[in-house]
């Protein structure tokens, strides 16, 4: 399996939003994104899911480069 669906299965989180937030980003930013940032959102899916949601849903305190990168996955998402 390539890089890009294994990250594509592991984006795959049981709820619409969470879905849609990261897949949008792996399909754009993703692919733009330095290495730096590609091993952040690494790092961010392997979050359980109620830890995830909480970190892209909810205010939560996180580092300030994750903090970069869930801004840039909420810029990404467009319904």
């Amino acid at each position: 399996m390539d890089e890009l669906a294994r990250l594509r299965w592991q984006c795959r989180r049981g709820t619409k939003e969470l879905d849609k937030l990261l897949n949008r980003y792996l399909e754009t930013g993703y692919l733009v994104a330095d290495q730096g940032e590609r091993a952040l959102f690494v790092e961010l899916l392997g979050f359980e899911d109620d830890e995830l949601s909480a970190v892209l849903m909810v205010d939560v305190e996180v580092p300030e480069e994750m903090k970069i990168l869930v801004g840039k996955i909420h810029n990404f998402y467009v319904d």
